[in-house]
């Protein structure tokens, strides 16, 4: 994994851009702390920042095919393209003489071999930015799935862009500005796809490949889910799935560097824990797969059912570790860990917003943490949930039949809608009318067949909607907090070819037997112990201990003590109204979801607004 960054002028000399492009690429360095490299000219600048893991010696980047010769296109690139052996294969065939054994030469050999249409070709995880000096253009790529982030802030004169925003907030010309859409992203949870909540600044949406010119951007779309007809029995659909997730994990295990596997204990994690396991002894490999998880202290014995958590995961974590042969490491956690003042530092440099999930985001920064002190790359089960039907919401009558996205069903259930409007917040941002306007535009899009029955066009509805705006947040969440932590996390259940295969199972032969993923526990069903086959979903774990939330309480008192950016849209009354609430009422509900919810995101908001030095624009 890496970082880019970049920007092009076509009325200035970049030759003498070179403090600025540093500056930008210096904010990348925990993406890739193994190299940098920095490429001048005329009218372009590249900035990169390498996390080695395929040819750890000859793929430095920026790359050209001959370097030196910079009348020759030129690469940054982030991800892994896990197709590259074939297609530099085939590029070989057709000519193509390769000087390294990276992945990175082959995507540029594909550039010059096939043009603009060689993002069709890549099965992988990827953003990148090509300048060719021939035709004085730029090419901004996104991967299918959008697993790797890139963004750009359009000029006067050209285009800024990065992996992350702060790279491109490090360029004199851009502005940490948020206006109210922007709020509204935020707040309520929407994740539209192409939105960046910063004034003036995009995300290059999944699947798409955005060309500058002289003349001024043009957008092209090369890959979308598309419906289509499903011809298989339940036997061979589920054989076919086996297939499709045994090679791509095996794919995705290619690397020049140790690689593990985060561990749940869940279903998806599980799943591709075992798959991991059972790929190296097939490989003949004496090798144990490393499969971290994360617990909290003494949670075994203080966990309670609150009706999402509804049991610890370790010892599910610890029958899969046993039952596939892993090595099996427990990161364990105190409350002082997840209120680490530079630990919420670290998460929120590495997310450029206050989009929240409380603890179980910092949790996560740790368990990353001690996953890069034995490995640089780890496989994780993201995504399973989205194509497969694993929610909740997916089979409750209320949030199929409404008429939002599905999870406001819970939110709303669970009280964090309710406290938002009780201390004003979601009414100050107009998030009914917000909501209600990009689900309609969603809603257009969604691939379906005209002989859908009116069941199957809804589930194929709430599939996407999930895919399309849901997985975005946790692809987001994964990926930067991974990488604050110099850790590449690859994804199996984004393969594109897997995730358009499932699209179109009926939603009957997925929950063939009543139970959420019923087609993933099917296919994995040869690598799982049965504890985790009958297992219910649980979500990410959450520390229960009153303690946590008594002192993030007091992070909230803390905002009526100064003139906090919060106060621009809560009241302080507001404020005082949630403190006054009962401790029992939030104490043991992580997430996003209630009242203690909306206090962690009132208070990474405030530190947010203060550190980026946003100015917000109501």
């Amino acid at each position: 994994m890496c970082g880019l960054t970049g920007w092009v002028s076509y009325d200035r000399d970049l030759t003498l851009g070179g403090d600025t492009t540093e500056a930008m690429t210096r904010t990348l360095e925990c993406r890739g702390p193994d190299d940098k490299g920095i490429w001048l000219s005329r009218h372009a600048a590249l900035g990169h920042r390498r996390l080695s893991v395929i040819d750890l010696e000859l793929g430095r980047q920026p790359m050209q095919v001959t370097p030196g010769d910079d009348a020759q296109p030129v690469l940054v690139y982030t991800g892994e393209v896990y197709n590259y052996l074939e297609l530099k294969a085939e590029l070989e065939g057709l000519g193509h003489a390769f000087r390294t054994s990276s992945d990175t030469e082959v995507v540029l050999h594909a550039y010059l071999e096939w043009g603009a249409d060689f993002p069709e070709r890549l099965n992988g995880m990827y953003a990148m930015a090509i300048w060719d000096p021939r035709s004085e253009e730029l090419l901004l790529v996104r991967d299918r799935m959008g697993v790797k982030p890139l963004f750009y802030h359009p000029t006067a004169d050209g285009v800024l862009f990065g992996s992350e925003a702060k790279a491109i907030l490090a360029h004199p010309e851009a502005e940490a500005v948020v206006d109210a859409e922007g709020l509204a992203e935020i707040f309520a949870i929407v994740n539209t796809p192409g939105h960046a909540v910063f004034k003036g600044m995009h995300e290059v949406v999944p699947g798409t490949v955005v060309r500058f010119t002289r003349s001024g951007a043009t957008t092209r779309t090369y890959w979308t889910l598309q419906a289509k007809p499903h011809t298989q029995d339940l036997d061979a659909t589920i054989a076919h799935t086996r297939e499709l997730l045994e090679d791509i994990v095996r794919r995705q295990l290619i690397a020049d560097v140790k690689v593990g596997t985060l561990l749940s204990g869940g279903l998806d994690s599980s799943a591709v824990t075992a798959l991991a396991a059972k790929a190296l002894r097939d490989q003949g490999s004496d090798e144990r797969i490393k499969a971290f998880s994360v617990d909290y202290k003494d949670h075994g014995k203080t966990f309670r059912d609150n009706g999402i958590w509804m049991d610890p995961d370790t010892p599910y974590a610890v029958d899969v570790a046993e039952h596939s042969g892993a090595e099996h490491v427990i990161v364990e956690l105190e409350n002082h860990h997840i209120l680490d003042e530079d630990v919420r530092a670290a998460v929120l440099r590495a997310q450029d917003l206050p989009v929240s999930t409380g603890d179980m985001e910092h949790s996560l920064f740790h368990l990353c943490k001690a996953l890069k002190e034995r490995v640089t790359v780890a496989l994780s089960g993201e995504a399973a949930d989205e194509i497969f039907g694993g929610y909740n919401w997916f089979f409750d009558k209320e949030a199929v039949e409404g008429d939002t996205f599905p999870w406001y069903d819970a939110w709303r259930r669970l009280g964090g809608i309710a406290t938002m409007r009780e201390i004003g917040l979601w009414d100050r941002l107009g998030l009914d009318e917000y909501v209600k306007r990009r689900y309609t535009e969603s809603l257009e899009r969604v691939p379906k067949l005209p002989e859908d029955s009116p069941e199957e066009a809804r589930m194929r509805e709430l599939t996407w909607l999930n895919i399309w705006h849901w997985e975005k947040f946790l692809l987001d969440r994964k990926d930067r907090i991974s990488m604050a932590a110099s850790l590449e996390v690859r994804v199996p259940f984004t393969d594109h070819r897997l995730v358009e295969y499932v699209y179109n199972v009926p939603w009957a032969m997925k929950n063939f037997d009543g139970r959420e993923k019923s087609l993933l526990r099917a296919a994995a069903a040869h690598v799982l112990p049965d504890s985790v086959l009958e297992r219910k979903k649980s979500p990410y774990p959450s520390t229960q201990d009153t303690a946590y939330v008594t002192a993030l309480r007091g992070k909230v008192a803390e905002l009526l003590e100064r003139e906090s950016p919060v106060l621009k849209l809560v009241s302080r009354d507001g404020i005082r109204a949630l403190l006054d609430r009962p401790l029992e009422e939030y104490a043991a509900l992580g997430g996003p979801w209630g009242t203690r919810g909306v206090m962690e995101r009132l208070v990474e908001f405030d530190a947010w607004a203060v550190r980026y030095g946003v100015r917000i624009e109501l």
